[in-house]
């Protein structure tokens, strides 16, 4: 667990021992979705690593994006950092969606990266919520098979 912490958040050393006990308890709280017939529990433990590693880098990155005047110490932001941290953060997210088609992708980039709201999303792109709701289960739905076939279940 410790190792693909460590991977995926080797540029925020203070962050990795706090990440390895929200996944204990993550593990601990989520044990009834594990399924022995699907994959090992190494492999579902590493997953739930993986993703909660990538929950803390996009936090991270939140983090150097909003800052509260009256706390604050005019300090330069670490661009270096952040963005090494921004350009692991799309590269996870790319390999995880090139399983689905490019304007699926488009779709699920808008929503969960971008954070726009469904209303956004279909006056951008022209297409009615309903029809973006549909395609976005469909994505999901192909997503979790895709991550069943990596873990090899």
């Amino acid at each position: 667990i410790m190792s693909v912490i460590r991977k995926h958040l080797f540029y925020l050393p203070e962050k990795q021992e706090e990440c390895f006990d929200d996944v204990l308890l993550k593990i601990w709280q989520n044990i009834e979705s594990f399924d022995e017939n699907k994959s090992t529990f190494r492999n579902w433990a590493a997953a739930v690593a993986k993703y909660q590693a990538i929950d803390y880098l996009r936090s991270y990155r939140k983090e150097l994006q909003t800052v509260n005047i009256e706390d604050a110490v005019i300090v330069q932001e670490d661009h270096a950092l952040a963005g090494m941290i921004e350009k692991e953060i799309n590269l996870e997210v790319e390999k995880m969606l090139e399983c689905l088609k490019p304007q699926d992708r488009e779709l699920f980039y808008k929503l969960y990266v971008e954070e726009k709201s469904m209303k956004q999303i279909s006056c951008e792109t022209g297409i009615k919520q309903e029809v973006i709701y549909n395609r976005l289960s469909r994505g999901r739905k192909k997503l979790r098979r895709n991550i069943l076939e990596e873990r090899g279940a």
